[in-house]
């Protein structure tokens, strides 16, 4: 039975393998070369410590996914305001594992109270990432025209955002 949880330490040689996929054979991540094991566990690390969630999914014990949110950007205007990262190992895309990720990382976030997520997509023919953010919600506002390059060509970037819990209805809960 395939469970979701959040990420450990001992989870990051997989986390990687399945992103090292995606870095090689796909365009959704601008990276050009993987990074290895111990990269992913800083980063995921320093996700971590800042408080916001890095989810798995389980199935008879491998990892056939994962999804984390990150600060959008490192001002503390955008404190309320998270990027999104879902990626699914190869044998499981389509099987619905990323659309439980997403579900699970939404509902995560709205618990923190915070009020954006916004999704950097690699190329704007990336169609199973744009339907993914579509059937959650996520609606494009903004389209960066030929700002990468990977194997041979230019890419564009889709941004894509969805309100989280009441969004721009109603000040946040603000920490002092």
């Amino acid at each position: 039975m395939l469970q979701l949880r959040d990420a450990t330490a001992q989870d990051t040689g997989a986390i990687a393998a399945i992103y090292a996929h995606h870095v090689l054979n796909g365009t959704g991540s601008f990276e050009l070369e993987p990074p290895d094991a111990a990269e992913m566990t800083k980063r995921l690390g320093t996700i971590a410590q800042a408080g916001f969630p890095c989810i798995v999914a389980e199935l008879d014990g491998k990892i056939t996914g994962y999804a984390y949110a990150g600060p959008y950007r490192p001002r503390p205007a955008y404190r309320f305001t998270v990027e999104n990262s879902v990626y699914v190992h190869p044998d499981c895309i389509g099987s619905g594992v990323g659309s439980l990720l997403m579900a699970a990382l939404i509902d995560r976030c709205e618990k923190l109270g915070l009020r954006q997520m916004v999704a950097v997509i690699g190329d704007s023919a990336n169609t199973g990432s744009l339907k993914l953010h579509r059937k959650f919600g996520f609606v494009e506002t903004g389209l960066l025209k030929d700002v990468g390059y990977k194997f041979g060509r230019w890419l564009d970037v889709v941004l894509m955002q969805r309100n989280l819990g009441a969004g721009s209805a109603a000040p946040p809960a603000l920490k002092q």
